[in-house]
């Protein structure tokens, strides 16, 4: 999930046949198991990652096991969709090389073809587009918070706050922190704490841990909240492979070279690994 792209194509195999073609509209974001998978997925964790696809269902809705001498030779020996037979494997989502896309379009023919087009143009005007989804889910944990009757009406405010990256939440980073780690902007008006494992994923205790954050300007705790840049426990900065370089040299950030920011608490680095793990955004263009 955290390798797709916008303008991806997704294939979709369904009873023996690949019945629709889908185009990624974002790159992954976290996101809670919908509610209307109600007991389906009873193994699955409650957050996992969601994809923005528009799927268009396929009038020549192809078996690839009538077409396996052509497709056998390019099926991987681990992970594969198919198995020798043309039989589905149970894989929820993988990559395939673009020779074997090639194929099935191929085989498909226009319709697909005609996606194909689509989602060349998907990628050259990429919008990734989750934060409407992350912010209501983040209203949602507001509302839960504030509904709780087991915690206190002073920490639920002060829970809140955290979430704006202010309050009790920044005056326990600001004994960590004392700039921006990428402008060295100092003046706590203009700098935001930024959660490194986000506040929608953390305990009421990590929302104000002080060790769980950063003190950075809006616009570089933009980046680091949505996964475009990380960090290595080292201090060395980690830019995704999908962010706009251009866009991140207006805000300020070097792209032509390796930057290191400084040491991390051991605190810090324990909750950088989560970000690095389930927030950075690995897709490749």
């Amino acid at each position: 999930m955290r390798e797709v792209s916008p303008g991806d194509l997704v294939f979709s195999f369904v009873d023996t046949r690949v019945a629709a073609i889908g185009i990624a509209r974002s790159y992954c974001s976290e996101s809670p198991k919908p509610r209307e998978f109600g007991s389906a997925g009873q193994y699955w964790e409650d957050i996992g990652w969601k994809v923005r696809v528009h799927f268009s269902r396929l009038r020549h809705a192809i078996q690839p096991r009538n077409h396996m001498d052509v497709l056998r030779p390019l099926l991987p020996e681990r992970y594969s969709p198919l198995q020798a037979n043309g039989n589905g494997n149970q894989v929820y989502l993988t990559e395939r090389p673009a020779v074997f896309a090639e194929v099935l379009v191929g085989l498909i023919g226009n319709e697909a073809r005609s996606m194909l087009a689509i989602a060349d143009a998907e990628k050259a005007n990429a919008v990734q587009g989750v934060g409407d989804d992350i912010d209501a889910w983040e209203h949602r944990l507001e509302t839960q918070i504030e509904a709780d009757g087991s915690v206190l009406e002073t920490e639920k405010q002060m829970l809140i706050r955290a979430r704006r990256g202010q309050g009790v939440f920044k005056e326990r980073v600001s004994a960590i922190e004392s700039q921006c780690r990428i402008t060295g902007v100092d003046h706590p008006v203009h700098l935001v704490a930024s959660h490194c494992k986000p506040w929608r994923d953390s305990t009421n205790e990590e929302r104000l841990n002080g060790e769980n954050g950063l003190l950075l300007t809006p616009s570089i705790d933009h980046l680091f909240d949505r996964g475009f840049i990380g960090f290595e426990d080292s201090g060395r900065l980690i830019i995704s492979p999908v962010a706009h370089r251009p866009s991140l040299v207006k805000m300020g950030i070097e792209t032509e070279r390796l930057v290191n920011v400084g040491g991390f608490t051991e605190g810090q680095r324990k909750f950088l690994d989560f970000h690095r793990n389930c927030v950075l955004l690995q897709a490749l263009k």
